[in-house]
């Protein structure tokens, strides 16, 4: 489906990373189809209509919430994002906030939402949300992390002099490509917990588990394509030989 592999385009590609998903599960689960042209007939012009603007927030496109942001019917004001080529900001680099209360302070990054250019800083940038709020009880009061817009609210800091700069993007002698300090001209290295996923913290760490498909088997072919239907294929495995001629059908 062409719209859909336009959709799935706009999910970042850190957020399908950090999901640890394949990219047809994310398009079955992001998908919003209304009608598409039934199967077997091909006096029907292949169509399908469906949701074509999504709106992004820090609720995952594979997750029930973002169903519940993007239902049928619901229209938001969509917001033109910015482009960026080389995305610069990764879960534990340390940055330095630039805009709100917390100007100044610096944290780690937490949160990577690059639909939106989002991230959210660990204990930075807080709100106060009420919860179990009732008739009875006065409710919860708990610190919830907003995000911060990597254009303009956030830099990321220099390990050197732990100072906030912008970075440029350059390549080693080796072909790395690596960040590079616009003050200092040193590198700063992408953090090892930006290969974190939601089942491990790195695939080094990761252990096979009982129901895990092992990497011998994924190696191992086990099927040959043939130009065969099921039932020939099996009557090949148990040496069945077909000798009844099959009746003559007419289409009128």
């Amino acid at each position: 489906m062409r719209l859909t592999s336009t959709l799935l385009r706009r999910v970042g590609e850190w957020s399908k990373k950090y999901s640890n998903l394949p990219d047809s599960y994310i398009k079955r689960a992001m998908a919003q189809v209304y009608w598409r042209t039934p199967r077997g007939r091909p006096n029907y012009l292949p169509r399908t209509i469906e949701r074509k603007n999504f709106r992004f927030s820090i609720h995952r496109p594979w997750t029930n919430y973002f169903h519940q942001d993007n239902m049928p019917g619901k229209k938001h004001k969509f917001i033109h994002v910015e482009p960026i080529k080389d995305w610069s900001f990764f879960r534990g680099d340390r940055v330095e906030v630039l805009a709100g209360n917390d100007k100044g302070k610096q944290g780690i990054v937490k949160e990577i939402y690059q639909e939106r250019n989002w991230v959210i800083v660990e204990g930075l940038n807080t709100k106060l949300q009420c919860i179990m709020k009732n008739k009875n009880f006065p409710g919860l009061y708990l610190k919830q992390e907003q995000p911060l817009l990597v254009t303009s609210q956030v830099q990321l800091v220099d390990p050197s002099d732990m100072q906030g700069t912008t970075i440029e993007w350059r390549y080693l002698e080796d072909g790395q490509k690596v960040r590079i300090s616009s003050r200092t001209g040193r590198i700063i290295p992408i953090p090892i917990s930006s290969e974190e996923t939601i089942d491990y913290k790195a695939a080094k760490l990761y252990k096979e588990q009982s129901k895990d498909t092992s990497k011998a088997d994924v190696e191992r072919i086990t099927f040959t394509p043939s130009l065969k239907t099921f039932e020939m294929d099996i009557m090949d495995e148990m040496d069945i030989k077909e000798d009844r001629i099959q009746k003559s059908s007419y289409w009128y």
